[in-house]
């Protein structure tokens, strides 16, 4: 299946329900195939990081976590079907798993965060298997990779933020006993309570990261990329179309 480009990013065109029907059967098997969800500031960072863009372009599955890169689709004339957002990817494809008595691995946040997202997660999802749990405080990927493969788990959650978690699962495509990892950035913070998601009205309407600069305003630096993102698809929409007219 070709993936739509959104400014040098392919993504996979997937309802959510069919990203969770793509997913099931990589988590079957021990390829450690991966999946990232980039958004706006994630596609303008690969546009300067090489090693970034080869490993988006490198996933088993591209997903368009953020409203940003629909909208932007839409300005290119390369609509996609929605947006799939990373956590709810993750609950949903967990959901699917707990019913077969599948497993998740837990890596990333600061030291306890991920403990305390798995004893959220076995509540909500009570035929799951927390296969166990590292932080993202590692100088040495030996010992992490060690419990990783012992426990083998479905999926693996890697959330060490962007670019570190895409390089890090493109380093071990294919190396390690899991089934699928993800690149998840903050979602076990948000799992273990330490930070608030955006109430589901906002989500609807696109607007988490209105929500999140309102409640983080240090943010701002990162959430200008959102504007430039916009702009740059709307200035490779109009350069297109000229260089239509003048072929």
């Amino acid at each position: 299946m070709s993936r739509i480009d959104v400014l040098g990013v392919g993504f996979d065109d997937l309802t959510m329900e069919e990203a969770i029907e793509a997913a099931l059967p990589l988590a079957a098997g021990r390829g450690a195939a991966y999946a990232v969800t980039p958004n706006p500031e994630i596609v303008m960072m690969a546009r300067s990081d090489g090693a970034l863009a080869r490993a988006l372009g490198g996933a088993d599955l591209v997903l368009a976590d953020g409203i940003g890169v629909v909208k932007g689709a839409q300005i290119l004339g390369t609509p996609l079907k929605g947006r799939v957002p990373g956590i709810d990817f993750a609950c949903a494809l967990m959901e699917r798993l707990a019913e077969r008595g599948g497993s998740v691995y837990l890596f990333g946040a600061k030291p306890g965060v991920a403990e305390r997202a798995g004893e959220e997660l076995a509540r909500r999802y009570p035929g799951l298997e927390i296969a166990g749990a590292s932080d993202g405080y590692f100088t040495d990927d030996g010992p992490v990779v060690e419990k990783i493969n012992a426990a083998s788990p479905d999926l693996l959650m890697v959330c060490l933020g962007s670019p570190k978690q895409e390089l890090w699962m493109e380093a071990h495509a294919g190396g390690l006993s899991v089934g699928l990892m993800a690149g998840l950035g903050g979602s076990l913070d948000v799992l273990a309570g330490e930070v608030k998601r955006a109430p589901e009205s906002w989500q609807r309407l696109g607007l988490e990261w209105l929500y999140r600069l309102i409640k983080e305003p240090r943010r701002i630096g990162r959430m200008m990329k959102l504007p430039l993102f916009v702009l740059e698809a709307a200035g490779q929409r109009i350069r297109g179309r000229r260089n239509g007219e003048q072929g």
